[in-house]
């Protein structure tokens, strides 16, 4: 009796010192059966789904705000097809029109002002980002899901792998987490990258995958979907005639602020470079929740000098653009929200997209990474004051702007200014299926659907360069259409089978630069979020890879969790 004492007493010490971290002061590992690294739209529709299934689930939000660009400024959404959009996705949307159901969540404007010829929906497409920040906090709090704020992955060391899978993830600040799947969610594919799997960056050449809209896109005409004509260089492009150099006219006096001089590159060809990024700006005209723009402390004029010189070479100070919405005088897209609110978006040849300054962004460190979304910050801050304020812009240009500013309820800077980065891409998987522009044209259809994409193949511009004439043009715009939502490969969100057996990857997947450009949007990442999960649970039921499951039970799970995989005419 007393060695069988001795036995169990021997064996529960043994057991809790195995348990102990191999580092002292470590606190032990977390574990569950999904980590899913990345709160935004597609990590939360991931979390949800998880949940919803049974299974533990740990949400790893490197930031202090889950949604991404959902709750960070994106409020009009994109989308193409509306009927395109099921599960979790529609679900957000249906909570999104219960929100503004509640007379008490209009504040600062009445429904029937915002609404004045309202349409029976099941949905409500645009919102304020505070109202989808608490949308979501409001399904998270329904499922058993650990939410872990301000902790970002050890990109160098942190990811263990054991066999072709991952076994282990560690944050920068030593916590480890333990999962038999894991799910990538971030904009920038860090998780997927630090685990080994095969990625690229900017645009291939329009010769690798037999495309017309990849690559450079210098020209002025552009055959797309049909034989249509899509003059891509004509969007959001320069008056004719602006000078590019310091001193008028002197080539000796050098380029102005972010001006390519070797040139836009030969069309088609591939490079490395990043459509661009900026803010989705969250203003207001309400005077009692407006903050007005300032002058940034290192303001530098010279950085908008082309904004200048484009004024002032357009008669009468309008700027014709193909893609005008509203005033022609300002440039921006002004998408109005609920509450007397705006999402701003770029247009036109100088806007709010800070051309050519984030190739860096998507490889770089987080210290790097921190100072391109700084730059961009003070960019955009500037060039709103200089359109509000500066005596070079048209006065009646000037007239408009001042009237905005950015809100006091939405973010938690004094500023009002957001701090989610509009991410339009960075890293891309290359997995053993590559969606590209046959897919979006219907020429190329996959075979194993998890969700689809409706949404024209969209890409703002990458860099600005001189013509042969001597003028400043912007180069990389592609705006072509698709013919009707298709079908998104469930093949391009997991990565090879050598490469790792227990990772998805529903926003960095695998896609061409241009499929890509149609594929990015927010619905479409909650879409494939959830389906990454539902894919995941199913995977860890049956003890398989992503990569060995099998197709037609997955499609049961999606079609029984109301995801939509058919295409069908538009909405």
């Amino acid at each position: 009796m007393r060695i069988s004492i001795v036995r169990v007493l021997f064996f529960s010490l043994l057991a809790v010192i195995c348990a102990k971290p191999s580092i002292a002061g470590q606190p032990p590992a977390i574990t569950a059966d999904v980590i899913v690294y990345g709160g935004t739209s597609a990590g939360v529709a991931a979390a949800v789904q998880l949940s919803r299934m049974g299974k533990t689930v740990v949400l790893i939000e490197p930031s202090q705000r889950i949604g991404g660009l959902t709750t960070g400024g994106l409020g009009a959404t994109d989308i193409g097809n509306k009927a395109a959009i099921g599960g979790i996705a529609r679900e957000f949307y249906r909570n999104i029109r219960e929100y503004y159901d509640n007379p008490s969540n209009w504040k600062w404007q009445s429904r029937s002002e915002y609404f004045k010829n309202p349409k029976e929906e099941d949905a409500m497409w645009t919102f304020e980002p505070s109202a989808a920040l608490k949308v979501y906090h409001n399904m998270l709090s329904r499922e058993k899901v650990k939410l872990v704020y301000g902790e970002r992955l050890n990109r160098e060391t942190g990811v263990v792998k054991e066999n072709g899978t991952i076994s282990a993830i560690r944050m920068e600040n030593g916590t480890v987490y333990k999962g038999k799947m894991f799910i990538d969610a971030t904009y920038e594919g860090d998780l997927m990258a630090a685990a080994g799997v095969s990625y690229t960056l900017g645009r291939e050449s329009n010769k690798q995958y037999r495309e017309t809209l990849n690559g450079v896109q210098a020209n002025r005409v552009n055959v797309t979907l049909k034989g249509t004509v899509s003059r891509n260089a004509r969007y959001h492009n320069f008056v004719n005639g602006v000078d590019p150099y310091i001193i008028k006219g002197d080539k000796s006096s050098g380029l102005l602020p972010c001006i390519n001089p070797g040139g836009p590159g030969i069309e088609g060809a591939a490079d490395k470079k990043i459509q661009a990024y900026c803010f989705r700006m969250t203003l207001t005209d309400h005077p009692d929740n407006r903050i007005p723009f300032t002058k940034p402390a290192n303001y530098n004029e010279r950085n908008y000098e082309l904004l200048f010189r484009n004024y002032e070479a357009a008669p009468g100070g309008v700027i014709e653009d193909m893609y005008d919405y509203g005033d022609k005088l300002v440039p921006w897209i002004n998408s109005k929200m609920p509450n007397r609110k705006t999402d701003i978006n770029n247009q036109k040849g100088f806007s709010t997209n800070f051309i050519g300054q984030n190739y860096q962004y998507p490889d770089g460190s987080y210290a790097e990474r921190e100072k391109i979304i700084q730059a961009h910050r003070q960019y955009q801050q500037g060039l709103m004051w200089t359109l509000a304020n500066h005596p070079r812009i048209p006065e009646k240009v000037r007239k408009v702007v001042s009237q905005w500013g950015t809100c006091k309820d939405e973010y938690e800077s004094e500023d009002g200014w957001q701090g989610q980065l509009y991410i339009r891409e960075a890293r891309r998987m290359v997995s053993d299926y590559v969606m590209t522009q046959h897919h979006c044209e219907g020429l190329s259809v996959a075979e194993d659907p998890i969700g689809l994409a409706a949404y024209t193949m969209d890409s703002h511009m990458v860099q600005r360069y001189v013509d042969a004439n001597g003028y400043i043009q912007n180069e990389g715009n592609v705006a072509a259409p698709v013919g009707a939502p298709f079908p998104i490969s469930y093949r391009s969100i997991i990565p090879k089978k050598n490469e790792c057996g227990n990772l998805l990857v529903p926003v960095c997947l695998s896609a061409s630069h241009i499929a890509f450009g149609s594929i990015r949007m927010e619905p479409v990442f909650m879409v494939l979020g959830q389906s990454a999960a539902i894919a995941a649970s199913l995977a860890i039921d049956d003890k398989v890879s992503v990569q060995n499951l099998g197709y037609e039970k997955l499609q049961q799970a999606l079609i029984a969790n109301q995801q939509r995989l058919v295409t069908g005419s538009a909405e």
